[in-house]
């Protein structure tokens, strides 16, 4: 039989994430919703009608 191959107990594969970082600027997801739809608007005014 072939020998298995064991990875060191600290590299499993295991990635931790922290949440404690916080950004400076922050927006609600209907800001974002609004702003979205305001750009899809703009460009198709731009595109059909100059």
């Amino acid at each position: 039989m072939a020998d298995e191959i064991r990875m060191p107990s600290g590299i499993g594969g295991l990635v931790r994430y922290f949440d404690d970082i916080k950004s400076k600027v922050t927006m609600s997801p209907e800001f974002v919703l609004v702003l979205l739809v305001a750009v899809v608007i703009v460009e198709y005014a731009l595109h059909n009608f100059i």
